[in-house]
């Protein structure tokens, strides 16, 4: 009778926290910093994040920081002509110690692993280098104090891409991560495999269907894949079933313009919070300076609560 009550309890307590890890934001998170390559700059699954978090918690002040830098790696690795030789692919190492210091945030959403094999076939060697600088990574945010959830990296196309065998690479990628929920305790999100599935679903009906017109680059659909799955972590599963962020905040009578509006003011943020962490990549626009772009984000965050306000 003691044994089954002890495994009752151990199975009681692993349930309970699982329930913890997949919850609504608390309320003293104020501050959500995105870090990725250029699927996060993109921006569209965090500006739809945005927009639904927005509706749901209209009189919250919090915060959402895009800092997604195109091509970087976690891993530290680059490929020989990267670019075309003009520069290497950018190292989150050089960076995060001054993105975690002047964006102070309470959570951090983490999504690598695309360019961390460097579009060649499995190799073990660089495959340590993801699990390093992952674990670096790891270790950096949460000696903060913030709150981490990675993200699996999404699939790889190789009907669109060039590179063949990259996505049994991010298949393995994806299930070490996904293994760090039990081993370590992560919070990881799975995107990888709802977005696999969708693909596969979708082709089966029309073989030139494609989530990611070069196999790497996610358009609309696939953003929406990668921000209903953090929704549902959160605690939203009616997005479920909505097959786009619109669809998901039908309670707004201009929901299209609230998107336009969030979307504008977030890559605008992005734009001045790369500045002012000095990013090294060539290439981007140079954003305002911090001061102003958070004044303007003020104003537009106006429009954006009275849209809201207004159903």
């Amino acid at each position: 009778m003691e044994k089954l009550f002890r495994i009752i309890l151990v199975g009681c307590m692993c349930l309970l926290q699982s329930f913890s890890f997949a919850q609504h934001l608390s309320s003293a998170t104020k501050t959500i910093v995105f870090l990725g390559n250029s699927i996060t700059w993109a921006g569209m699954y965090v500006t739809e994040v945005e927009a639904y978090l927005r509706v749901q918690y209209p009189g919250r002040q919090f915060d959402i920081i895009n800092v997604g830098l195109p091509s970087e790696t976690v891993s530290g690795l680059s490929e020989p002509g990267h670019a075309d030789g003009q520069f290497p692919r950018p190292d989150l190492h050089e960076r995060l110690a001054r993105v975690l210091q002047q964006t102070k945030p309470d959570l951090v959403f983490a999504c690598y692993g695309m360019n961390d094999g460097i579009y060649m076939p499995f190799d073990t060697g660089r495959f340590q280098k993801f699990k390093d600088g992952i674990n670096w990574m790891h270790d950096e945010v949460v000696k903060t104090g913030a709150r981490l959830i990675h993200l699996t990296p999404p699939d790889y196309d190789e009907i669109k891409g060039k590179s063949m065998g990259y996505t049994n690479v991010l298949d393995i990628y994806s299930g070490w991560l996904l293994s760090k929920k039990k081993s370590s305790k992560w919070e990881v999100i799975d995107i990888h495999t709802p977005m696999k599935k969708y693909l596969l679903h979708h082709r089966k009906v029309d073989s030139t269907f494609a989530l990611a017109p070069d196999g790497v680059h996610p358009g609309e659909a696939g953003h929406w894949i990668i921000a209903k799955q953090i929704l549902q972590y959160l605690g939203f599963k009616k997005v479920a079933k909505s097959t786009g962020i619109i669809e998901s905040l039908q309670q707004i009578s201009d929901a299209p313009a609230l998107v336009k509006l969030v979307a504008n003011r977030q890559n605008m943020l992005r734009d001045a919070w790369l500045t002012a962490t000095k990013h090294i990549r060539p290439g981007l626009p140079v954003g305002l300076p911090l001061k102003e772009a958070e004044t303007k984000a003020g104003e537009a965050l106006q429009e954006i609560l009275a849209l809201i306000q207004h159903k």
